[in-house]
């Protein structure tokens, strides 16, 4: 009885290497292999409009409309599948559509939107999105391709995900992708997000300045140094930007906490998941970190959303350059309801020089 026990157990576990070697083998040549600098084609859904001296934005995490109030992530330390049911996934992307709405912005900055996955029953949000909107440019940024993504239990299958800016402006030239160093090796790499920033510029009526826009998700479930490299690299952007003449605006989630936001919203429990921690110091001098810290703008999920008992960060808001001059920020309250951030919003106007 025990050898034949013993040789039950040994075909499984060859079953399972065989299964995973033959994985790795199909992944491999699969993988995204996004280029250093890519230029990407913008969509037209409305009528465009001229810049003005004051812009407002709007900047959020949308969680592919499936992380909403009811669900949790296994990476988080929760025990869900990472996919609601079809009719939830449908009141989470029906509540960020209508709340997308009901604020009006000149740009929108959107991260984490599916176009093609299986997590989000193969929508295209990002089509949806522009379309209700009725933006005038729509551009969008995949940073997570890979036809099946065996992680976690049953597994999210095949993911096509990204980041998408959207204006009533023009964009002036083309849209950039801009790869961010990735912190994974081979061969966790391959069904791993590909993090970039996505760079727009808009033309200031009058002027020969432009409105340098970049929109960004930076790691999130690394050690810390794939989120300091990758912050050196947007700053260095940022900054080739600014040199250029160029009025400068980063948004987007940081995953890393803005400075002093941990006093408001402390660590509960460091054995979950814990961000990285922006501090003032980083910013070149005159470059400002601007958020909100009087509502949280990201909760942890490794359980359901409770208001009373789950961990809040502060972890979604903007970098302005000298030129700029922040007028408001507010973080909207949204009980994380359709998505585990919260949108922020941004009002500026530009400096003359």
């Amino acid at each position: 009885m025990g050898r034949k026990v013993l040789k039950i157990a040994i075909i499984v576990l060859c079953a399972v290497v065989a299964l995973a070697l033959a994985l790795v083998i199909f992944l491999t040549p699969t993988e995204y292999r996004p280029n250093n600098v890519e230029t990407l084609a913008p969509y037209s859904y409305g009528d465009a409009t001229k810049p003005g001296s004051s812009i407002s934005l709007l900047s959020w995490n949308i969680g592919y409309c499936g992380l909403g109030q009811y669900e949790d992530f296994v990476m988080d330390g929760g025990t869900g599948s990472d996919k609601p049911g079809r009719e939830r996934f449908e009141e989470y992307y029906d509540g960020v559509l209508d709340t997308l709405s009901e604020r009006d912005a000149d740009i929108y900055l959107i991260q984490e939107a599916d176009s093609d996955s299986a997590r989000s029953y193969r929508a295209d949000e990002v089509r949806g999105i522009s379309e209700t909107l009725g933006v005038a440019t729509s551009v969008y940024a995949l940073n997570y391709y890979c036809p099946f993504v065996p992680f976690p239990w049953p597994p999210m299958g095949r993911i096509n995900s990204g980041i998408m800016t959207m204006s009533d402006f023009e964009i002036e030239g083309a849209a950039k992708r801009i790869s961010l160093p990735c912190p994974f090796s081979w061969p966790l790499r391959t069904a791993n997000l590909k993090r970039c920033l996505l760079v727009t510029h808009y033309a200031l009526p009058g002027t020969d300045e432009q409105l340098a826009v970049v929109n960004l998700h930076l790691e999130a479930y690394d050690d810390g140094e794939g989120k300091a490299a990758q912050t050196e690299m947007l700053l260095e952007v940022l900054e080739s930007e600014y040199a250029a003449g160029n009025y400068v605006i980063a948004g987007g989630d940081f995953n890393q906490t803005f400075p002093g936001t941990l006093e408001r919203w402390p660590m509960l429990n460091a054995e979950f998941w814990t961000p990285g921690v922006l501090t003032d110091d980083m910013l070149p001098e005159g470059w400002s970190f601007v958020y909100d810290d009087t509502s949280p703008t990201c909760r942890l999920n490794n359980a359901p959303y409770n208001a009373e008992t789950s961990q809040h960060y502060v972890l979604d808001g903007f970098i302005v350059s000298p030129n700029i001059t922040v007028e408001s920020v507010q973080t909207i309250p949204t009980g994380f309801k359709y998505s585990d951030h919260s949108p922020v919003a941004l009002e500026v106007s530009l400096s003359e020089e």
